[in-house]
């Protein structure tokens, strides 16, 4: 009789049952990856093997297959949220057990770590103090709150342009007659405390095609004077960089500024004078007010000089066969022999996706799908259970047989 292979049945039936409704049940589980029962049909062993009439005993469910295929990403308004378009997944330390998710909702804990509502925290290349990522053994990735170094100037470009039609100016140099020079203009440089001066640059015609830059610190008399000379074509022939401030005391008990200027795009034409550019590589101290992420997974933090410094990078890891994976609940998964062992790597690299910011991945569940699955799976429980009301009425027949 065969109750045997209806109870199978049913219990496959079951099995495929439960896979459908664990689907529907995380439809809207950020980063879940729906899972299908596989089934294997059972034939007796024997030492000398079956016949060609050989009848099945029934069915077993051989496995429980995933899809790892891509979800619909949806934007968010937290930076933190990252999504991986493409492979790959994110590797997060919980207390020294390492695991894998597709899940990136993250946000920065109380001690900075960058960790996911279970607190596991997410792990990457770390930083050195100049913002160079460091490639490595991937270690938990911490964003510093510590206010930005200040970075004293040192270096600065000009491109402007002098009037050729300027005449010499009669008397002789003062900086606070603005008749004894032609043009100035100023800029802004720091000292190695981050307090902000103005340098101001003064200049005056000399001769047909020449010119004197005296600059000044914070409209003190200028320090320093350097002659610039021009071709008839009105492009500038004096060597460059030149010494804007030569160890000037900026009187705030920082070290002395020293400044040079590259002042390789001046020109001089029939034009009124004017400043088209102007940089410098000083800045102040900063605090850190919002964070970007890359789509290579680079962690940026934004501070309120303006200035940007990497904090970190975010890594993603692949598997010669995710299918090995083993569910630990919690979105997360566990490297086993049979997945094979991590390939670490930056997102938007080989194998690995791009990380999107501000952006989750959804569940890859199609509803419309587990929905006709699960009349298919309950059809079968349906049958199956047919088929052993089936053999207990030939067997009912048996008994009451005379």
């Amino acid at each position: 009789m065969s109750f045997q292979q209806g109870l199978s049945g049913l219990n496959a039936a079951a099995k495929g049952l439960d896979a459908v409704s664990n689907n529907v049940s995380n439809a809207n589980t950020v980063g879940f990856k729906g899972a299908a029962a596989q089934f294997a049909d059972v034939f007796a062993a024997s030492v000398s093997g079956g016949g060609a009439g050989q009848v099945g005993i029934g069915v077993n469910v051989s496995g429980i297959k995933q899809s790892f295929t891509q979800g619909n990403i949806t934007v968010t308004n937290n930076p933190l949220d990252l999504a991986i378009n493409g492979g790959g997944f994110f590797r997060v330390n919980n207390s020294g057990t390492v695991g894998f998710t597709r899940n990136g909702q993250f946000l920065v804990d109380k001690d900075g770590y960058i960790v996911n509502t279970s607190g596991a925290r997410l792990t990457g290349y770390a930083a050195n103090a100049a913002g160079v990522i460091v490639p490595s053994s991937p270690t938990d990735i911490l964003i510093s709150s510590a206010d930005l170094t200040p970075n004293a100037s040192t270096a600065g470009t000009i491109g402007l342009n002098l009037d050729s039609r300027e005449t010499v100016p009669a008397a002789a140099f003062l900086y606070t007659d603005p008749t004894t020079y032609n043009s100035s203009t100023a800029m802004t440089v720091f000292d190695s405390l981050g307090n902000s001066h103005v340098m101001t640059m003064y200049f005056r015609k000399t001769a047909a095609n020449a010119w004197n830059m005296y600059v000044g610190l914070d409209g003190a008399a200028p320090a320093t004077t350097t002659a610039l000379a021009f071709n008839s074509s009105g492009a500038i022939t004096t060597g460059m960089p030149v010494t804007a401030l030569a160890g000037v005391n900026p009187g705030t008990g920082a070290a002395n500024l020293t400044v040079t200027l590259d002042l390789g795009s001046a020109t001089q034409y029939g034009s009124t004078f004017g400043v088209n550019s102007m940089t410098q590589d000083g800045y102040t101290s900063g605090r850190l007010t919002g964070l970007t992420v890359a789509a290579d997974g680079v962690v940026q933090g934004r501070y309120s000089n303006g200035q940007t410094r990497n904090l970190g990078q975010v890594v993603l890891v692949n598997f010669a066969n995710p299918n090995g994976l083993q569910s630990q609940g919690g979105n997360l998964w566990a490297e086993t022999s049979a997945s094979g062992q991590p390939l670490i790597g930056t997102p938007n690299s080989g194998s690995l996706g791009a990380l999107q910011s501000a952006a989750i991945e959804e569940s890859n569940i199609d509803l419309t799908g587990e929905l006709v699955n699960m009349i298919t799976a309950q059809r079968n429980y349906q049958a199956n259970a047919q088929s052993i009301k089936t053999q207990d009425a030939i067997m009912q027949t048996l008994v009451n047989l005379r």
